[in-house]
């Protein structure tokens, strides 16, 4: 069974969870290539200058200046930097950081600022980068502010854009954001909004009623969905046969897998592995 490439965090000995480039010094006078593959840590790419193509779970995501990509654990992608793009990429284990907000942020991976927006995003990125290289005393506390800024900027744009923004409640922000971590970790082995709401001490009803709020779906929906982007993904991102991935999603009967495939997507996993893999540029 082959499995998606997992791409592990670089850092250096006194920083075992955390690491920032700038695409400047390294990718100058050569393109940036990265073909399908997954990461077990948060990916952070601001960008002040820049061409390419890029793709997060077989979706197309601008490259482009004054933008801001962020990609959590898990997530597929594939990118081409062209050469002389300026910016940072930044990474980091939910060991190293992780809160709330940033559940609530990575829920959406492409960002875009005017140039006044993004001027404070790109000085908080160069901050992080000088206490990074310079290692005064305090500076991982001063990264972790600065972490938190890049955040909370974050969540302003995005909060521009969204209608129920102001109408939910912080217990309800929790419940989605810890929903959405289970799911996305666990949908291989729990497919029942029962499952769920075991793990997060919640009802049904519960669930339900946060996930239509916030977001316009019920919870089966958004198993559903998480259950199709995974074959997607093992469709697109390896050359498994269809019964290998009916059995690594846990479903002991491929033509069952067929068939919810097929009423979900429109197509077979046969067909849409085949119409849709010419698209990946890499």
């Amino acid at each position: 069974m082959q499995e998606i490439i997992i791409r592990n965090i670089y850092a250096p000995f006194h920083l075992e969870s955390f690491h920032i480039i700038r695409f400047e010094d390294i990718y100058l006078d050569k393109n940036m290539e990265e073909g399908l593959h997954r990461h077990d840590f948060f990916f952070l790419m601001i960008l002040d200058k820049a061409r390419g193509k890029h793709h997060v779970d077989f979706k197309e995501i601008p490259v482009a200046a004054n933008t801001v990509t962020f990609l959590r654990p898990g997530q597929v992608h594939e990118l081409i930097l062209q050469k002389g793009s300026k910016g940072y990429l930044i990474t980091f284990s939910s060991k190293y950081y992780g809160n709330l907000l940033l559940a609530k942020v990575t829920q959406k991976n492409f960002y875009t600022f005017n140039q006044f927006g993004f001027g404070n995003i790109l000085s908080t990125s160069k901050n992080i980068f000088k206490e990074f290289k310079e290692k005064s005393k305090g500076f991982e506390n001063v990264i972790k502010a600065n972490l938190d800024i890049l955040l909370i900027l974050l969540d302003r744009e995005n909060s521009k854009q969204t209608n129920f923004h102001n109408t939910q409640t912080l217990e309800e922000q929790e419940i989605l954001d810890n929903l959405i971590l289970q799911i996305e970790q666990h949908v291989f082995e729990k497919k029942r909004v029962s499952d769920y709401a075991n793990v997060l001490h919640q009802t049904p009803y519960k669930l339900n009623s946060v996930t239509k709020k916030l977001l316009g779906k019920t919870c089966s929906q958004m198993i559903n969905e998480q259950i199709v982007l995974e074959s997607k993904r093992l469709l697109l991102a390896t050359s498994n046969q269809i019964n290998e991935i009916a059995y690594k999603l846990v479903y002991e009967d491929p033509a069952y897998f067929i068939r919810f495939f097929k009423k979900h997507t429109g197509h077979t996993p046969k067909s849409f592995r085949k119409n849709f893999k010419k698209v990946l540029f890499l």
